[in-house]
């Protein structure tokens, strides 16, 4: 019966997206650099301790063989 039209008006700020989009991308850079920093270590941490293991095997084996 009545000719009525509404309106959606979208009140965007392109620049408060785009520095939105930009900080997002550097959070998720900071969260991928901190899982490659913790992989680096866990495994510097492995190659570590398990030459600590074989070298007390290797120094008891060693200390086996002294004739005294």
């Amino acid at each position: 019966m009545f000719n009525r039209q509404d309106y959606v008006y979208q009140s965007s700020d392109p620049k408060g997206d785009e520095g939105f989009g930009k900080l997002f991308a550097i959070v998720i850079c900071f969260v991928f650099f901190l899982g490659a920093l913790q992989v680096a270590y866990e495994t510097v941490s492995g190659w570590y301790q398990n030459s600590m293991h074989w070298s007390s095997e290797m120094l008891a084996f060693l200390a086996g063989l002294w004739p005294f």
